[in-house]
């Protein structure tokens, strides 16, 4: 066993990044827990626009277990990889329903923008773009993921409801928000007495305790076998080099620009969440170093961990489109892993064999209730919150992008938004000190290009 422990280490250098296989195990299993969920909730989204349930169902699986795995082994960080909410919502009620594309045309401009994705990481684009974000707004950002991750947990239990029109404290008559509450204070408890572990822990118990809630159970919407799935599998997969696919989006010149509007939608969101996840939370944890931005300015090459992470990202979604599924991304749920202690690719492995597993027991993972990993979720926000702290907020030049930047990317359910937000109030603000010429010019691209989307969005 520690002859095993010792390669393991000697492949993903856990010890010298401060971990040990305990903690990048519990931390796997962590992130795992912390975004199962999209296991039920994208192939219920994507199947709405005709795609089969099974078929998502493995493909959205497949995706991810490719994607983490790529993101663990090549690149050695500790982030997992699937099908992004908010983006498979884009894929189905504005390709398919408003804009009135087939899910096999709306999957071949999903697989279009990751060919994209690629062409930006491997030209070094992206790196750029992170280089060019100014220090202050990387603390917004950092803070803002916090925000956004406490947010998801609340919305995902139903601690907070938009029943009057405004958002207000559900009355706490349900039995979910009660187990909500017994793991919050369980999962505070923990991190106080500096248990090991303390995520999966409290995920661990919380789960348990809303059995006799009556909380914990499968979803029942999960009828479909692993047999059933790998028969409708082949109705997606590869779907878009058929008839109907990539060839008919170039077919009819008048609906092009239409094709190269929404392939640029899925890309610049696709993009940016990426970008803030990670400088989220790789800044602040350390898992990007110094060594990592002096790599960056390397002329040729993947040289750095971040390098290899922004290529393992850009190739998940092309790979997603291919199986079936909408586009593959980073997930901020990460963000639960790496709060548990998670520092490296075996945190990734371990997640990537959960969803493995997934496949065969999906109905025992339904099981565990948002409300078991709602506070996990929270907890991360608050320690993530403390990049905050940075911030000089008594200098209205940092304090006014940094405030939008924050608040935009919680209250909006979105990191992409919340970055536009920032680089738009920065560019506003050095204007109006009359520093214009402090803009890094990618920092006035990335604006005017985020200014463009809103206004296609809105013409959409």
């Amino acid at each position: 066993m520690s002859n095993l422990i010792q390669k393991l280490d000697k492949r993903f250098g856990f010890t010298a990044a401060g971990s040990s296989l305990r903690t990048e195990v519990m931390a796997g299993l962590t992130t795992f827990f912390a975004m199962a969920y999209i296991l039920i909730v994208n192939p219920s989204i994507l199947s709405q626009s005709g795609m089969e349930w099974g078929a998502v169902f493995l493909a959205t699986i497949i995706s991810a277990i490719i994607g983490t795995l790529v993101m663990g082994l090549v690149a050695n960080v500790p982030y997992a990889q699937a099908p992004g909410m908010g983006l498979n919502a884009f894929f189905v009620y504005t390709v398919c329903f408003a804009l009135k594309f087939t899910w096999q045309q709306a999957l071949s401009m999903v697989f279009i923008c990751g060919v994209l994705n690629i062409l930006i990481t491997v030209t070094r684009v992206r790196k750029y773009i992170i280089k060019a974000i100014p220090t202050s707004l990387q603390h917004a950002i950092g803070g803002g993921i916090g925000l956004f991750v406490a947010y998801i947990g609340l919305l995902n239990v139903g601690i907070i409801n938009f029943g009057a029109g405004v958002p207000a404290l559900s009355t706490l008559n349900q039995p979910a928000f009660w187990v909500f509450l017994i793991g919050m204070l369980l999962v505070v408890v923990l991190h106080l007495l500096n248990v090991k572990g303390a995520m999966l822990l409290a995920i661990i118990i919380t789960t348990v305790i809303g059995i006799p809630f009556g909380v914990t159970k499968p979803d029942p919407s999960l009828t479909t076998s692993f047999g059933e799935a790998c028969k409708a599998l082949p109705t997606t997969f590869l779907a878009i080099f058929r008839e109907g696919g990539i060839v008919s989006l170039f077919t009819d010149m008048s609906k092009l620009p239409l094709v190269l509007i929404t392939i640029f939608s899925f890309s610049i969101s696709d993009t940016f969440d990426t970008i803030g996840t990670f400088i989220g939370t790789g800044r602040r944890t350390g898992i990007f170093s110094e060594e990592d931005e002096k790599n960056m300015e390397s002329s040729s090459g993947f040289k750095s961990r971040l390098d290899k992470a922004l290529f393992a990202d850009a190739t998940a979604t092309s790979i997603g489109a291919l199986f079936g599924t909408s586009n593959t991304t980073t997930f901020v749920e990460s963000a639960a892993g790496i709060g548990a202690g998670g520092r490296t690719g075996l945190t990734s492995v371990v997640t990537a064999i959960c969803f493995a597993l997934s496949a065969f027991l999906a109905t025992f993972v339904s099981a565990v209730p948002y409300a078991a990993t709602a506070p996990a979720l929270v907890m991360v926000g608050i320690m993530m919150a403390s990049s905050f702290k940075s911030i000089d907020w008594s200098d209205l030049d940092e304090a006014v992008p940094a405030f939008f930047a924050g608040i935009f990317m919680a209250l909006c359910y979105s990191i992409s938004y919340g970055i536009a937000a920032g680089f738009i109030f920065y560019c506003i603000v050095k204007v109006c000190r009359g520093k214009a010429k402090e803009i890094h010019p990618i920092l006035w691209v990335c604006t005017a290009l985020f200014v463009l989307n809103f206004i296609l969005l809105a013409l959409l």
